[in-house]
């Protein structure tokens, strides 16, 4: 199930407020806010989904 970048909450794609696409991601929003704090830093969010993408495989 797709995670809100932002703030972490679980967000299925037919039930988020908002999505975008970033670098050939598909990244689903809670809120609009969430969507316009990605929007001001998104590489800031993708290095921590991918920090905790690497961590996940390390345990």
């Amino acid at each position: 199930m797709p995670v809100d970048p932002v703030c972490g909450m679980v967000v299925s794609e037919e039930h988020a407020a908002v999505c975008s696409d970033y670098r050939g991601k598909h990244y689903c929003f809670c809120s609009e806010e969430c969507k316009e704090e990605f929007d001001s830093d998104p590489e800031m969010y993708v290095a921590e989904s991918s920090e905790v993408g690497q961590e996940e495989d390390v345990l």
